[in-house]
Order: C-alpha cells, then sequence, then structure tokens
C-alpha cells in the first residue's frame, strides 16, 4: 500500500487551492485524486464572466478561472491522478480508489482532504405528477449539452428553481435562441444572487414567478408542457391559480447536495442543515487528520469564496502534518432559526476567525449578534440579508474568551 502523506480528493477549484496552499507550506508528498478527465470540476463548464472579482480583481470564466490554479499545479510539479474514482475512505484515512490504469488500489494517507463539491438534487425528489417524457433535465445537465457539447436541449423552455444555475441557464438558452417562458420559484424569494436576476432575468425579460411551483407534467414521448400553480403561505398550490404553459424542455435549478458518501464511509458528521461535514475553524472534521473544503462542506455563492476556504484546509493539514495544528478550546456554535447554519460550527483554538453564515429568509432592518449567554460579544447592522447571500463577521479571541457555547441570532427591526 503506497504511503502518502496528504491526500485531496477532487480536483475542482477547491482540491487545486488546497494543494497549492499544503504545497506552499512544505508539504510536498501529496496527491489529488480527480474522478474527471481533466482538473478544474464544474467551472469547465461554466463558460459565463463574473468569477475571480475578489480573489483576482478582475472578471474571468470558469475555465479561465480554473486555468489560474490549474496551471500553478502544473508548473509547481504536483501530482495527480485524473479518471480516478474513489470508492471508500477508512476512518484510518486508507483510501480505496480505481482506474483503467491501475485497477483497485489503496493509498494510506497521514491526512486527507475532502474537496468532492456538490451534485444537483433530481427531478425524483420532486414528485411532480405526470409521466416522465424527454425534456426534463437538471440545469447543470443542460449547461454541459449547450456549452461542452453544442446541444440545445430544447426551444420552449420552462425554469423550476431560481437557483443561480437556474437564473444563468435561463439568459444561456435565451442566447442561444430559446424562448424561456417563465423561472417558477417555490419559495417567496430567489435563491441565487441579486446579480444574476437582474442580469440573467431582468435584462432579457423573462418573468421570475416567486411561490409557484410545477404541478404536472404533460407529455409521453417527449415533454409537451407543464401546469404551474401559486403556492399559499404553507407551499401548497392553489387551485384557482393553476396555469398552462406549452413547452418542450423544463430545466430543474432546486438546490444542490453535497457529496459525502465518502465522508459517512469515513465516519465524519455531518450536520442536518448543510449535509457537509461539522468542521472548526481550521476546516478539520470529526474524524481527526481529515479536513473539508468547498461545496462538499456547504454550498457556496461565489467560487473566490472556496478558494479562500480551501486555502484554510490546506494550511491547516500542513500544520496538522507538521504536529503543530493547535487544538486547546471547544467552543460550540449555534443559531436562532433565522441563521440557518454557521461554518464553523465548533471554535478550537484561540485566533481571528471569519464565521460564514447564511439566512433563512429576507430579512430587512437586521442586527446580527453573537451571544456569550446572556452577554453580546458582537453585533453588527445589516440594512438587507438575504438566502442567496452568504455573509461572514470576524471574531476575535478576546471577544470569545473564556466562552462555553456561542449563539449567532437575528434581531429584526
Amino acid at each position: 500500500m503506497k504511503q502518502i502523506d496528504l491526500v485531496i480528493i477532487g480536483g475542482g477549484p477547491a482540491g487545486m487551492s488546497a494543494a497549492l496552499a499544503a504545497y506552499e507550506q512544505g508539504v510536498t508528498n501529496l496527491l489529488i485524486l480527480e474522478r474527471d478527465s481533466r482538473l478544474g470540476g464544474i467551472l469547465r463548464q461554466c463558460i459565463h464572466n463574473g468569477f475571480g472579482l475578489h480573489r483576482f480583481g478582475e472578471e474571468l470564466t470558469g475555465p479561465e478561472y480554473a486555468w489560474r490554479y490549474e496551471e500553478k499545479v502544473l508548473e509547481k510539479k504536483i501530482p495527480y491522478l485524473l479518471d480516478t474514482m474513489v470508492l471508500d475512505i477508512s476512518p484510518e484515512k486508507v483510501i480505496t480508489a480505481t482506474n483503467t490504469s491501475l485497477g483497485v488500489f489503496q493509498i494510506q494517507a497521514k491526512a486527507v482532504i475532502l474537496a468532492m463539491g456538490c451534485r444537483e438534487r433530481p427531478a425524483g425528489a420532486l414528485a411532480l405528477a405526470g409521466d416522465r417524457p424527454s425534456g426534463i433535465f437538471s440545469a447543470g445537465t443542460a449547461q454541459k449539452y449547450v456549452n461542452m457539447k453544442s446541444y440545445l436541449p430544447g426551444k420552449n423552455v420552462v425554469i423550476l428553481g431560481s437557483g443561480d444555475i437556474g437564473l444563468i441557464m435561463a439568459r444561456r438558452m435565451t442566447l442561444e435562441g430559446a424562448k424561456v417562458h417563465a423561472v417558477c420559484e417555490l419559495m417567496p424569494y430567489s435563491g441565487g444572487l441579486a446579480r444574476n436576476i437582474e442580469q440573467c432575468l431582468n435584462d432579457f425579460g423573462i418573468p421570475l414567478k416567486l411561490s409557484h411551483t410545477v404541478v404536472k407534467i404533460h407529455g409521453k414521448g417527449r415533454l409537451e408542457g407543464v401546469t404551474i400553480a401559486k403556492v399559499d403561505e404553507n407551499r401548497r398550490p392553489i387551485p384557482e391559480s393553476f396555469e398552462y404553459i406549452p413547452c418542450d424542455t423544463l430545466l430543474l435549478s432546486v438546490g444542490l447536495i453535497p457529496e459525502n458518501e465518502l465522508s459517512k464511509t469515513a465516519q465524519v458528521e455531518l450536520s442536518p442543515i448543510t449535509n457537509g461535514a461539522t468542521v472548526d475553524q481550521n476546516r478539520q472534521t470529526s474524524t481527526e487528520g481529515i479536513f473539508a473544503c468547498g461545496n462538499v462542506l456547504h454550498v457556496h455563492d461565489l467560487v473566490d469564496y472556496v478558494s479562500e476556504e480551501a486555502e484554510i484546509a490546506g494550511n491547516a493539514a500542513a500544520a496538522y502534518l507538521r504536529g503543530a495544528l493547535q487544538s486547546n478550546l471547544h467552543i460550540p456554535l449555534s443559531t436562532d432559526g433565522k441563521i440557518r447554519y454557521t461554518v464553523p460550527q465548533t471554535i478550537t483554538e484561540e485566533k481571528e476567525i471569519t464565521v460564514y453564515f447564511r439566512v433563512s429568509d429576507i430579512f430587512r432592518n437586521a442586527t446580527v449578534k453573537v451571544l456569550d449567554g446572556d452577554r453580546v460579544i458582537y453585533s453588527r447592522k445589516k440594512q438587507k440579508v438575504a438566502p442567496g447571500e452568504m455573509e461572514s463577521i470576524l471574531l476575535k479571541p478576546v471577544q470569545f474568551a473564556g466562552a462555553k457555547a456561542l449563539k449567532f441570532t437575528l434581531e429584526v427591526e
């Protein structure tokens, strides 16, 4: 069994950024395992711009952003295996993988970074009434067909879900000559970035129907249309609002799920809110020596934040291998419901910590507070917070010194 100090599972922006950070910290015996035929992850099919504004101070397309990291991986000769599927990770960090050249093989790692990304929620999870004709795609699959295969999935389109990929595909399908009749969103707010609503829908006159869903699929061999309806406050369709829209294509943008099957085999504790691992500020999971970053940890809205988080994991994994990773505290973080979750979920070290969080609804004139019991250790007013935009705050050691637990709350005027 081959012995490797650090193995990174996933060669997307998170995996490459984590590998580069660890390499810069002196870890040279490392390996990236990637199941696709190229490094770059999902960014290879994201040909629109808007990436890299925070990280590089310029607008890049997805492939350009990925190449910035791939180029450094190649330059530093960081080893990687492509077309390699990881089958299992044990709590002892034994990795079982397979590819066509090596067959099934095992690696004993001293540390592991999980960077497997996420997948789209499928149509089967929605229990839509009607048959299962062709013409129903996840938004990401349609994006791959259009941007990488040069196939147009259809000409008359309805999109269910207003996540960022759904909004981006509304624009992309329009630019390719299709007619996007509507983007329907079950919630009373969009799950996407405000800039994507403006640039992908409003600029093209595509209606966004909030508090709407698809209630029936029409068609046998090929999709012929969908019936949509407005929903009430309990998200139940209102019969009087049923509307039939003829279409040959339905794109689903109904959520992303972190790819955590391998995390489960490694006995990593998962959050019921994010479906990703629970981690400390170093992105170390509940299984010692296993770290997580990127969309496998929690779904990010900007890839710039993925790279930033992956650097934290890469630096921490390098410190772990040196025996220099501090863990002298255990302060759990909880939320009040208005704030859905935080990352990290635990503080284990006295140092400056950026805590990322998402809210459960759109709130205006809100105050974010962090409480140590009844003591307010942090307070900041926010004009507006929304589920589609990740928020963050910086906590200093002097603020949480002596705390047993911290609670993140949102007070609305």
